[in-house]
């Protein structure tokens, strides 16, 4: 099997669609995408959407459309999100090994 450009852990797969499937309407797939943002520059953007656009490239993943805005691609390759639960905290975890540098805060990073 090919290496996708982004990898989806089964913990954040399993949160994603429970999060879909609890919307009124259940919406085509997740479109993840980079904004500028915070003090280092890039953010993530996780989004559901309706309407897919023309130019994103389309991964799936056990039924799960994920599409990833193209301009964004060469800036996520290799990267992988998880779903982490702990006692203090839970949440997507993103991890990226084209950064450079991520903010204090941890909103944004460089590359």
């Amino acid at each position: 099997m090919a290496k996708r450009i982004v990898e989806i852990n089964d913990n954040a797969l399993e949160r994603i669609i429970s999060l879909m499937q609890s919307r009124p309407i259940i919406p085509k797939g997740l479109r993840i995408s980079l904004k500028t943002k915070g003090c280092s520059g890039l953010s993530w953007n996780l989004d559901f959407i309706d309407a897919v656009e023309p130019r994103d490239e389309l991964v799936e993943f056990e039924g799960l459309k994920v599409y990833l805005d193209p301009k964004a691609i060469l800036f996520i390759i290799g990267s992988s999100i998880a779903y982490v639960k702990t006692d203090l905290e839970e949440g997507f975890v993103f991890e990226n090994p084209n950064e450079k540098g991520k903010c204090g805060c941890g909103e944004s990073f460089t590359i």
